[in-house]
């Protein structure tokens, strides 16, 4: 256990190094890529509830793709994370004007208040069909490096008991953030695609 957690924490400082590397410039370019190409994936077409993330600076950014979502008429979700534990909730936003409203936390995202209640719950109703997923690293196995809170797997767990099951995985990435190989553990769980910009560009991991 301590072998991997060293791995993962070396593997998170290499991949930290890489994307501060990249211009503000090149990161923009590199997210409009990937979000046309996620445009045109027929599972975000097929999918009416999504939830997606709103970024951080060394994230693939999400702008465009939260106005795609709601010019679409989909329903849209965003993370609510508890920093004192690896709980996260998916929760409804109302429109693009909406994100305006959300507090910053003490990691600089956007986010809506712990105490906000007023907002639909995805796994309180009708589940979701599409998870846009960050993280740090990523290979072409699907097995994806986050930041070592284990918000996403938790949550995916609980996906996997709601009647609908779990939602179709979608990591958005810089090609910086693409690994030979990403250490994993047991409650690692393995993500379906890959979304980044290379010759032919997504990485399918799994039929």
């Amino acid at each position: 256990m301590a072998a991997l957690r060293a791995a993962k924490q070396a593997l998170r400082r290499e991949i930290k190094g890489r994307v501060a590397a990249v211009s503000d410039l090149e990161k923009l370019r590199q997210s409009r890529v990937v979000s046309q190409k996620l445009f045109r994936h027929p599972k975000y077409l097929s999918s009416q509830r999504v939830a997606v993330f709103l970024n951080m600076h060394d994230e693939v950014h999400t702008d465009d793709i939260l106005q795609d979502i709601f010019k679409r008429g989909k329903v849209c979700f965003i993370p609510r994370y508890f920093t004192k534990s690896s709980h996260m909730d998916m929760l409804r936003l109302r429109d693009v004007e909406d994100v305006k409203t959300l507090p910053l936390t003490s990691w600089n995202i956007q986010q809506p208040a712990d105490d906000d209640s007023n907002r639909e719950e995805a796994l309180a109703t009708g589940g979701l069909d599409l998870i846009l997923m960050p993280g740090l690293g990523f290979d072409k196995e699907g097995n994806r490096l986050g930041r070592g809170k284990g918000f996403y797997d938790t949550y995916l767990e609980r996906c996997r008991t709601h009647p609908k099951g779990k939602p179709y995985t979608i990591a958005l990435a810089f090609k910086e953030q693409l690994c030979a190989e990403v250490p994993v553990g047991e409650h690692d769980i393995l993500i379906d695609e890959v979304l980044y910009e290379d010759e032919e560009s997504t990485a399918p991991v799994r039929p």
